[in-house]
């Protein structure tokens, strides 16, 4: 059999002990050759006799796997499925799987660091520093202020765990969910206008579908109390950057950090290089430990399938 293996962090390390336990198992193993995510014709390109892709965060469009041949498994490397056509997948017979929490703890632990790194201007000072300067930087404290989750899977309740941790009251918004879960993490339920009038932080947490695209948008931007901080770890298109922008420039909104942006990498983005906004490469699952889980996990579901056995990670186009 012939599996290809796309995300970037396993493909710069060919000679990894999981991926020589991908070739014992399967026999050819062919890496993503670019460094970077693959798009919908490079995919194309390379689908054609491959039977299983542990995937990253590539194009697979209908067009991508019109070249899918043999191809019966799309095993994600990660959570988030919004990259793959899941109705022209299912209409070809082929499983998506997914790795539900492997990355929660790492993306966790980053959203409450870009919080910090914002309240307190890090990364200025940081680069102030290192070209010989020594700025003061005005920054503000988070203890005591209430932290907005939106979303309360399985990263959003580790967060509010982090958040109460700091001495922040985590409150949050899901509409999936039933109030129990809320009630048995401590944690106050509302509607997203109503966590957005609170929140002193709002942290995203959430797929990107239509019903969330710019979920943070201009009125909901509006709603924020004055200097508050948003954070993107989830997926590029919830936040509008543009009206993100503009309230950075008014000075309505203190700060905010993206680690996920509408195009990636995100060169023409309006937030990149804003003195308050923190950005990092969508590196919130990129923990040694992460990587680890994730890589166990989405081999786990590729072989599973492969040897048709079926895996509990699958998902459908009625159930992402």
């Amino acid at each position: 059999m012939r599996v290809l293996v796309t995300p970037t962090s396993l493909s710069r390390t060919p000679d990894a002990p999981a991926l020589q336990t991908l070739r014992d198992e399967v026999g050819e193993v062919v890496l993503n050759p670019y460094g970077r995510p693959l798009t919908a014709r490079e995919l194309s390109d390379m689908l054609s006799g491959v039977d299983g892709v542990i995937a990253g965060l590539d194009d697979y469009s209908a067009e991508a796997l019109e070249a899918a041949d043999r191809l019966k498994v799309i095993a994600r490397y990660g959570v988030g499925v919004d990259r793959v056509d899941l109705d022209a997948a299912a209409s070809r017979g082929i499983v998506v799987t997914r790795t539900p929490g492997a990355n929660a703890l790492s993306v966790a632990e980053l959203a409450i660091g870009l919080a910090f790194a914002v309240a307190r201007g890090i990364t200025v000072a940081d680069a102030g520093v290192r070209a010989g300067g020594w700025p003061r930087i005005d920054g503000r404290e988070l203890t005591g202020g209430t932290f907005g989750v939106v979303g309360f899977g399985a990263i959003g309740r580790l967060v509010a765990e982090r958040a109460r941790g700091v001495g922040m009251t985590p409150v949050a918004y899901d509409p999936f969910l039933p109030d129990a879960v809320f009630g048995d993490a401590g944690v106050e339920r509302l509607d997203i206008d109503d966590l957005c009038r609170r929140s002193d932080v709002v942290s995203l947490h959430v797929p990107f579908t239509d019903g969330t695209r710019h979920l943070i948008d201009a009125r909901r931007l509006g709603l924020l109390p004055a200097g508050a901080i948003v954070i993107n770890t989830a997926r590029g298109g919830l936040l509008d950057e543009t009206a993100v922008r503009d309230a950075l420039d008014r000075g309505t909104l203190f700060g905010a950090a993206v680690d996920a942006y509408e195009t990636e990498p995100p060169s023409a983005s309006p937030l990149v290089g804003h003195p308050r906004v923190v950005s990092t490469p969508h590196s919130g699952g990129h923990t040694r430990e992460a990587v680890q889980r994730m890589t166990d996990q989405s081999i786990a579901d590729l072989l599973a399938v492969l040897r048709g056995d079926g895996s509990p990670n699958a998902v459908s186009p009625t159930r992402p």
